[in-house]
């Protein structure tokens, strides 16, 4: 399980954000798994909106494609490192979760 989440290779930052720009706000879907490591008070905060906007408006300063064919997309959000699960697909975009990271955990690739 841990080498599918494993970053395969860098992607660049301008090319992701093509491919995002391809798709329209409600293609953009949350599941149920993308809030599973939240409390009830964050995920008042941090809803699927917020993670569209996040998408859509911020740019990350880095992305890398898994061996699970996910992108993990990293993005400095209110001053912490955010890690967004991304797959992309041929109709909508799902984001399979997220979470805030420590500096340290920031893949180096």
């Amino acid at each position: 399980m841990f080498e599918e989440t494993k970053i395969e290779k860098k992607i660049d930052v301008d090319e992701f954000m093509s491919f995002l720009k391809e798709y329209k706000p409600e293609q953009i879907e949350c599941s149920s798994h993308t809030f599973f490591r939240l409390s009830e008070k964050q995920r008042k905060i941090f809803t699927c909106e917020e993670l569209r906007n996040i998408l859509i408006k911020e740019k990350p300063f880095l992305v890398g494609f898994q061996y699970n064919k996910n992108y993990a997309a990293f993005y400095k959000h209110q001053n912490k490192n955010l890690k967004l699960i991304v797959n992309l697909r041929d109709r909508k975009i799902k984001n399979s979760y997220f979470y805030f990271i420590e500096e340290w955990q920031v893949p180096k690739i």
